[in-house]
């Protein structure tokens, strides 16, 4: 070896090289018949369309998929993953150079490139993955938290890319002591290897040793090319590929339309009534189980667990041979749910559609609308879903709100206000939605007034629907009525078509998400905006002059105007000029909020009560030691007074809508200023 040229004698100690070759063509074709058998299944799903907006989503994989950037929302894991993908980058790269020197003719192995990349970067980058594999084994063996799965495949695919890591290093090692390499100081790793080898073995030894363990590193190397298809390690491939087709829009609007004309099953019990984004969805699974870990159901110790569906749903996919959900040898499909080793329906009914599992995965697969999905069979195929949902169903039919035994009307929070209705006043700037709770129940009457009040003081032009405003259909939708859902959202557009409406400012998240997301794809086209940002930008135009006192205020953050809409900003301005000084936010906050367990038709069923998720988030409140929990959402002032008055004990805290907050400020404001 020339001492003067840094590089070294590729496949030294080895011979007949060729056979690698003619090893690695039926190693490829056994991974890419893998492949090609996923892909298959994908293709069986329903179409749905994800290829617009290349630019957008090609933004989105760098940032996910190099960047990392809801991988790092967990440090450790983060750094864990970063080690081992970024790792095998580099070790890859370092084989298709050893490749395109030795047998392509392009001699780039020597000089500053061989010492700077393919000695001292291969090395750190190698013991990198060494280390990241042992600390994430240790994780999930050992310190195993209780949303992880500890499979026996986990543990094979960490102790495969152990064993080609290590033996790669002793290769190195018993090289570099054989020929007594004299750029050995570049491969750190590699010298600590020959080292500790020179203490139990001869050169001789080492040499022999070398031209068989060569051969081993190449059937372990190949093995895992072979193996990963067939494993959880297909999502290298599944997983940006689900990224670059994840839903470009806000999470809020990511629930399918059902085709009525088709002839076929209403919602989902196959799994060939998916889309094939559903099912690549299950194939890019990690396993992390971050889903699990914010989904508020299993937080309070229910069964529900986003990660073990999309698992078992998964298993049910990879049990058959050719299309989803059709299991081998029959030409029916398999049914999903209530069947013998299918999904069971009380996990079902769990989910309050909060998003969290949808905003925490990082490979963006969408578990909270397979439930729903699934939950739509169940509801409009078999009638079969809980007898409090099933009531506020009933009452929506019947009644065009799902407050059964309700005496209030449409204008009853009205009374003493004088409120427009657009009927009699014909074209306003704005149309106040005013929505099923804030109108039927007492307590949330007070947003509506509120709310009214202050766009009064502000001297906006508006007007109401009053009794010609029915339910946006949310709760309908979520539980699964489709149907129904569709007949009153279509009955809502004729109205504010006939109206002319444009513009529409609602206090209730819920029919936020609902006219702003969802009528569109039914010809609703309007404006639709939340009271929280419509009243922010009051304030700022100094139409609405708050008081700021020293009360100390945290905010719960409503899923359907937080997470599925990315309203989070608006609230906080409201709040921070009423109390300059005392705003405090929760430890989950924001996009990572907790949810007060209302959504999905929940607010309706009657919890164990040792699982209610509004406590649990009560108890989150409580720990900021503020004196006002601020919301929202009618929804959530229903479900967070009950959870702060079932666990605030001794403590003084008292649970208010921003409207009702910034109300009293500006009234306290115009009072000071008329004794002034």
């Amino acid at each position: 070896m020339n001492a003067a040229e840094p590089t070294r004698q590729i496949y030294w100690n080895v011979s007949h090289v060729w056979l690698m070759y003619v090893l690695f063509l039926p190693t490829l074709a056994v991974a890419m018949y893998g492949v090609w058998r996923r892909v298959s299944q994908w293709r069986q799903g329903s179409p749905l369309a994800r290829f617009n907006h290349p630019l957008e989503r090609i933004r989105l994989l760098l940032t996910q998929v190099l960047a990392h950037r809801r991988i790092m929302r967990d440090p450790f894991m983060g750094l864990l993953h970063g080690m081992i993908f970024f790792g095998f980058l580099v070790l890859t790269a370092a084989t298709t150079v050893v490749a395109l020197d030795a047998d392509a003719g392009i001699h780039i192995m020597h000089g500053q490139f061989y010492l700077y990349f393919q000695s001292l970067t291969v090395d750190i980058f190698g013991g990198l993955v060494l280390l990241a594999v042992v600390m994430a084994a240790v994780r999930r063996y050992v310190w195993r938290p209780r949303y992880l799965t500890a499979s026996n495949e986990a543990l094979g695919i960490l102790a495969l890319l152990f064993a080609i890591v290590l033996s790669g290093f002793l290769l190195e090692g018993w090289r570099i002591v054989a020929t007594n390499d004299p750029w050995a100081a570049w491969s750190p790793l590699g010298q600590l290897a020959a080292s500790l080898s020179s203490k139990v073995m001869s050169v001789s030894t080492m040499q022999q040793a070398h031209a068989v363990l060569w051969w081993g590193h190449l059937a372990l190397s190949f093995v895992f090319i072979a193996w990963f298809p067939y494993t959880k390690m297909l999502h290298v491939i599944a997983g940006p590929l689900n990224i670059y087709t994840a839903n470009l829009d806000q999470p809020g609007a990511s629930l399918k339309t059902v085709d009525f004309e088709s002839g076929t099953s209403l919602g989902v019990n196959s799994l060939g009534a998916f889309t094939w984004k559903d099912l690549l969805d299950l194939d890019a699974c990690t396993e992390c189980g971050r889903c699990t870990l914010v989904c508020p159901a299993n937080t309070v110790g229910k069964e529900l667990s986003p990660s073990e569906l999309i698992l078992e749903l998964r298993s049910l996919m990879h049990s058959t041979r050719a299309t989803p959900g059709k299991a081998d040898g029959q030409d029916t499909p398999a049914p999903l749910i209530g069947a013998k080793e299918a999904i069971s329906p009380e996990r079902l009914w769990q989910c309050t559609t909060c998003g969290a599992c949808v905003e925490a995965c990082p490979v963006f697969i969408e578990q909270m609308p397979k439930i729903v999905d699934l939950r739509r069979y169940l509801v409009m195929e078999e009638a079969d879903f809980p007898a409090s949902m099933q009531e506020a169903v009933t009452s929506l039919e019947a009644r065009e709100h799902p407050f059964r035994g309700t005496q209030a009307t449409r204008l009853t929070w009205t009374e003493g206000l004088e409120i427009p209705s657009i009927k009699d006043q014909g074209n306003s700037e704005v149309l106040f939605w005013v929505g099923c709770s804030s109108a039927l129940i007492d307590r949330n009457q007070k947003i509506a007034r509120a709310t009214a009040n202050l766009l009064k003081a502000a001297g906006v032009q508006f007007a109401i629907l009053g009794r010609e405003e029915k339910c946006c259909g949310d709760p309908a939708r979520r539980i699964g009525n489709e149907f129904l859902f569709e007949k009153l959202a279509s009955e809502n557009i004729a109205t504010l078509n006939l109206h002319r409406v444009k513009k529409v400012v609602t206090a209730c998240p819920h029919c936020f998400n609902t006219l702003k997301n969802e009528y569109p794809r039914l010809g609703g086209e309007f404006e639709v905006i939340h009271h929280s940002e419509f009243l922010a930008q009051l304030v700022h135009d100094g139409r609405l002059k708050p008081q700021s006192t020293t009360s100390k205020i945290t905010f719960h953050d409503p899923c359907y105007l937080g997470r599925q809409n990315g309203v989070l900003e608006a609230p906080r301005q409201i709040l921070q000029q009423i109390s300059s000084t005392g705003f405090v936010e929760m430890a989950r906050n924001r996009r990572n909020g907790f949810c007060c367990g209302g959504g999905g038709g929940m607010s309706f069923v009657e919890e164990p009560p040792t699982q209610r998720v509004n406590q649990e988030r009560a108890v989150e409140a409580l720990a900021t030691g503020a004196d006002t929990l601020a919301v929202a959402c009618s929804f959530c002032m229903t479900m967070m007074e009950d959870g702060v008055n079932a666990r605030k004990g001794d403590q003084n805290m008292c649970v208010k809508d921003i409207s009702e907050l910034l109300w009293d400020s500006v009234q306290a404001s115009e009072t000071a200023g008329s004794k002034a």
